[in-house]
C-alpha cells in the first residue's frame, strides 16, 4: 500500500497530465478573416482557393526578356485590402492564364532596396498595395493603377497588350461563394423571357 502523501502527489501529477492533454486536445478555431491585417498564410491559397499562383512561374526579367505580356501585382500577405483582391486576380489567371505572364509579388523584399531597372519589380512599385501593372510585349506600361482595381479595367489593358478579345464583363458574370472564404465568377445566362 502507498503512503498517503505518494498518493496525494500520485493524484496530483495525475490531474495536471489531464488537464495538459485536454489544453492539448482542445480544438482551436479558425482565425482567419478578410477584415483585418493578421498575417493568416497565402492568401490566394486561403481566400481565393488558389495556391498555384505563388511563386510565381516567371520572374519579371525572365517574362520581360520572352516578350511576353506581363500582369504584376503587388501585395502583401498581412493586409485585408490584398486579401480581398485575392480573388480577382485568382480570376485573372484563369481568364488569361495561357495567354500572360501573371506575376504576383509580396513588398516585403523590396522595401529598402535600389531599383535595378525596368526588369526588377522595384522599378514600378510605388508602395502602395495592392497595385496592379500591365507590361505589354515589348515591356511598355499598358496600366498602372492602385488598389482595389476594377476586373473589367485589367481585363481591357490585357486585350491593348495581347490584342485579344475582352472576356464577357463582369455584368455578365457573377461572384458565387464556395464557403465564407473562397468566392468564384459564374457566367450569368441571359434572361430568355420577352421584355414588355
Amino acid at each position: 500500500m502507498m503512503p498517503p502523501a505518494a498518493r496525494w502527489m500520485s493524484a496530483r501529477i495525475f490531474a495536471l497530465t489531464l488537464l495538459l492533454v485536454g489544453l492539448l486536445a482542445w480544438p482551436m478555431g479558425a482565425w482567419a478573416s478578410l477584415d483585418n491585417d493578421r498575417y493568416d498564410g497565402n492568401i490566394f491559397a486561403l481566400y481565393a482557393g488558389n495556391g498555384s499562383l505563388v511563386p510565381p512561374r516567371l520572374t519579371l526579367a525572365e517574362a520581360l526578356a520572352d516578350h511576353r505580356v506581363t500582369l504584376v501585382v503587388y501585395y502583401l500577405d498581412d493586409s485585408a485590402v490584398s486579401k480581398r483582391f485575392a480573388g480577382v486576380v485568382s480570376e485573372l489567371q484563369r481568364v488569361w492564364g495561357n495567354s500572360i505572364e501573371l506575376i504576383p509579388l509580396v513588398t516585403d523584399p523590396l522595401q529598402g532596396r535600389v531599383d535595378g531597372g525596368p526588369t526588377d519589380p522595384l522599378h514600378y512599385w510605388r508602395g502602395i498595395i495592392p497595385q496592379v501593372v500591365v507590361l505589354g510585349q515589348e515591356g511598355q506600361v499598358v496600366l498602372d493603377a492602385p488598389g482595389q482595381v476594377e476586373i473589367d479595367t485589367i481585363h481591357a489593358a490585357l486585350s491593348r497588350a495581347t490584342g485579344l478579345p475582352l472576356p464577357p464583363s463582369s455584368s455578365e458574370r457573377r461572384m458565387t461563394s464556395f464557403n465564407e472564404l473562397n468566392d468564384g465568377w459564374q457566367s450569368v445566362a441571359p434572361d430568355p423571357s420577352p421584355r414588355n
